[in-house]
């Protein structure tokens, strides 16, 4: 591991300070036994928090977190198409690059037929059933959409309809063209605008040599793959930028380390923490025990209708913590905030904090490609439902500002404060590096409530997190880093569904 192989030692001529022994501090305000019985009450409430976070997401179904899970999914798997198509027509070198990055075209087709067999199973939805054919007649799977649309003829409207069409599109038999300009018409009038109807429609025109037709429709999906493509290449190209860069720093910063101890020290005194465990332990399960109930609250109360008081929520969920953070960790040891958790980054550092990130973002990216790689391996995907959200898609403006105020701004700050600087920095006061680091990010993962390959991503980057405020002695590098993983990830779910 990269981070293991870093040292932290001294840095022209400033030393870490250790901290002092815990017999010459202050008496510990939670020894009595009231105060115990809270925090172990507390240590409880945040267990039952976090139960519940994984009995959610073990027990509810997937699609149950959706009020419209077919509309959701035909839009996602409807702009994948529609950008593998913009990707086809790109240069060889822009292909072999996506697909180095992201999975194949092929791989992404067959998670869609999954994703599309589990909402028909679900719902029996009629669209969602043709959408269904039309993606299987899509990948090269024609015989299961003919096989599946011979048993719709016998249904109820529109499902005979939907038989004629997939028959139409992928059979054998010969069409007039007076059937075709009769099937196309009742298409055009039933199915909505996008990649599914462009497919069928095309399919149906080229069945029956209408090579005007196809032409336009053809253009129109190529129109619509460029849009899709160019949104995706800035991202693309901004990710690979900071992996080049960022790989140059973590070698840089590797081949320093026998020259100079600290190639990246921001901040001293870092980690451990000038506090005694037994204190940061009790803060912060309190602390967090007093967020999660002022987080039920806002989950149990109706909606907010004004976008601008949602803003309130994480911030009120963090004040307890923060507070007694600040009362019975900082104040008594001489330190704020800023000074605590190296919250002010001197200017003459500011070069070696770009670099802190750089080398965190690139090992991040490094990270996600690994799993990546050995979900291919294991035949593994993400579901769907996992990283759709519905605020980044269809949301008003308003609502939009907060959901991204809220995922790069406010997640980075206060989980950062929670789980690098308090909880692992209190596990470090007992524990070596990469027990605490491993520690503290299993926790961050589990506390989002992903499926396994979520669980591993959101680890990765919490051991990466942890890794950076070990080696610079400041929480800035990994809020940094934590805002950019979020916004990468906002921004390629809104250029491709938005």
């Amino acid at each position: 591991m990269m981070g293991d192989s870093l040292q932290i030692g001294h840095h022209q001529g400033l030393e870490r300070t250790e901290p002092p022994p815990d017999s010459l501090r202050s008496p510990d305000p939670f020894q009595s036994v009231f105060s115990r019985s809270m925090t172990v009450l507390s240590g409880a409430v945040l267990l039952t928090a976090l139960g519940a976070i994984l009995w959610f997401s073990a027990t509810l179904p997937n699609l149950d977190r959706f009020e419209e899970p077919d509309r959701a999914l035909e839009l996602m798997v409807s702009r994948t198409m529609e950008a593998q198509e913009g990707l086809r027509r790109s240069p060889i070198w822009l292909q072999w690059l996506s697909e180095w990055t992201i999975d194949s075209s092929e791989k992404e087709r067959l998670h869609a037929i999954r994703w599309y067999q589990e909402l028909v199973t679900t719902t029996g939805d009629p669209l969602a059933t043709l959408e269904l054919a039309i993606l299987q007649g899509e990948s090269g799977h024609e015989q299961d959409a003919l096989t599946a649309s011979k048993q719709w003829q016998d249904l109820a409207a529109p499902m005979p309809l939907f038989s004629q069409w997939i028959e139409a599109a992928y059979g054998t038999q010969v069409l007039s063209r007076e059937q075709a300009l009769e099937l196309q018409a009742s298409l055009a009038e039933t199915l909505p605008a996008g990649w599914f109807y462009n497919r069928l429609a095309a399919r149906l025109a080229e069945r029956t040599g209408d090579q005007s037709l196809l032409a336009t429709i053809e253009r129109q999906i190529g129109i619509q793959g460029r849009r899709l493509q160019d949104r995706s290449n800035g991202l693309l190209a901004f990710e690979f930028a900071c992996l080049i860069l960022g790989s140059i720093v973590l070698v840089r910063v590797i081949r320093l380390r026998s020259r100079q101890a600290d190639p990246i020290r921001l901040h001293v005194p870092g980690v451990p923490p000038p506090w005694p465990a037994g204190i940061g332990t009790a803060v912060l399960l309190r602390g967090g025990a007093l967020g999660a109930l002022i987080t039920t609250v806002f989950l149990t109360i109706p909606p907010v209708e004004h976008a601008s008081l949602r803003t309130l929520a994480i911030p009120l969920a963090n004040l307890p913590l923060l507070a007694l953070a600040y009362v019975h960790l900082l104040r008594p040891v001489g330190l704020d905030f800023g000074s605590g958790f190296g919250l002010r980054i001197e200017r003459a550092k500011l070069g070696r904090l770009t670099g802190a990130v750089l080398a965190t973002v690139a090992a991040g990216l490094w990270g996600e490609w690994l799993i990546g790689r050995a979900i291919d391996w294991w035949d593994m995907s993400n579901h769907w439902t996992e990283w759709f959200d519905g605020n980044l898609v269809w949301a008003s403006g308003s609502v939009l500002a907060v959901s991204l105020l809220e995922y790069v701004v406010f997640a980075p700050i206060f989980e950062e404060i929670a789980f690098r600087g308090l909880l692992y920095a209190i596990l470090r006061r007992r524990l070596s590096f990469a027990p605490a680091a491993l520690l503290s990010a299993s926790v961050f993962a589990l506390a989002h409530g992903y499926g396994l390959i979520g669980f591993v991503s959101v680890l990765w980057s919490g051991f990466l997190w942890a890794w950076i405020y070990e080696k610079t002695g400041s929480l800035i590098p990994g809020m940094i880093a934590h805002a950019m993983n979020n916004l990468l990830v906002c921004l390629a779910v809104m250029a491709l569904l938005r």
